[in-house]
Parts: C-alpha cells; sequence; structure tokens
C-alpha cells in the first residue's frame, strides 16, 4: 500500500531493534495501554507469527516506511478485529517528534481506511484518544471519525485520571 510520501508494509525480522525501542519507550506508553517493557525474544516472536491471518490472530500491524529514504517512521494496527461485527480498532504511532505533523500519519491512515472498508470489507472502524492528544484528535476527525462517546477517568497517567474519547468511523457508500 503505497501514498505520496509513504508506503506500508508487513514486519520482517530486522525490525527487531526500532520495535524494540519503540515499544519499550515510556513516552508512548501513555497511547498503547502499556506499563511493562517488551524482551526482544517476545518481540522476535511477534515478528515470526506476524505472518498469520488477521482472522486468526485478530490483529496485524503495518510498518510506516518514508518513500524516500526507505525507513521505518512508525506503525498503524488494526486490532480487536471482530469479523462477524465487520469491526476493528485502529492505533497509530509516529514515533520521532521530527516526523510527526508531516502528513506521514494522515496518509498512512487512509490507506488503511481502504485496507480495512475494501479488503477486509468492514463496516466500521474504531479508536480510543485522550482528550488532550490534540494532534491525534484532529488527524480522526479529519478522515470522518466521530465522538461517539467519553470515558470519563478511564486511564492513569502520572497518578493522574484522564478521559477517554471513542471515535467511530462507519462505512458509507461515498467511500468509494
Amino acid at each position: 500500500m503505497k501514498s505520496a510520501h509513504i508506503h506500508l508494509r508487513a514486519l520482517e525480522p530486522e525490525d527487531i531493534d526500532f520495535l524494540y525501542r519503540w515499544e519499550n519507550d515510556p513516552a508512548v506508553w501513555n497511547v498503547s495501554n502499556t506499563i511493562t517493557p517488551y524482551s526482544k525474544f517476545i518481540l522476535q516472536k511477534y515478528i515470526e507469527t506476524s505472518h498469520l491471518s488477521i482472522f486468526e490472530t485478530k490483529q496485524i500491524r503495518f510498518v510506516i516506511v518514508h518513500s524516500t529514504t526507505d525507513r521505518p517512521i512508525g506503525a498503524i494496527d488494526l486490532f480487536d478485529f471482530d469479523p462477524y461485527n465487520r469491526r476493528a480498532g485502529i492505533g497509530i504511532l509516529i514515533h520521532e517528534e521530527k516526523e510527526r505533523r508531516q502528513g506521514y500519519a494522515s496518509e498512512a491512515l487512509k490507506l488503511i481506511l481502504q485496507y480495512g472498508f475494501h479488503t477486509l470489507d468492514l463496516h466500521q472502524l474504531y479508536c480510543n484518544v485522550n482528550p488532550e492528544n490534540t494532534a491525534s484528535m484532529r488527524l480522526f476527525l479529519k478522515h470522518g471519525f466521530v465522538p461517539t462517546g467519553t470515558k470519563k477517568e478511564w486511564v492513569r497517567i502520572q497518578n493522574r485520571w484522564q478521559d477517554e474519547i471513542l471515535l467511530q468511523r462507519i462505512y458509507k457508500e461515498e467511500d468509494e
């Protein structure tokens, strides 16, 4: 899957080093609902099983790669895949601050919407966003996601409770 500045690809064995760095970055744990570091062994096992079907694992991760430099800059995931109800959650990460606000996340989201709606035949995608994460809120709103609920005091970040907004994108015929 390609766009003007990025492409999405499957995980490769050589991705272990940046995946280890990303998954063990406490600054990212707020958005990934993680508080435990991952070992290289566990991440290697994850990479080894990443070829399995989304219908089996209920998730899939794509690496976001800068098209010019061929350098990984982030990841986009579909998770909680529910083929019966035709829905999945979506998560996105552009890891380095200098790579953010360059339009890469928007391009990746557009590609994954196409993949979800047309390849997987999903009816809807959803995401959960901290309302203080204004960049993510803008990104998802720009791509047609609609806030449908607030989970009050849902996550604890540095001993402070924060809400989480549920946003949904329902497939429409104009998505053709």
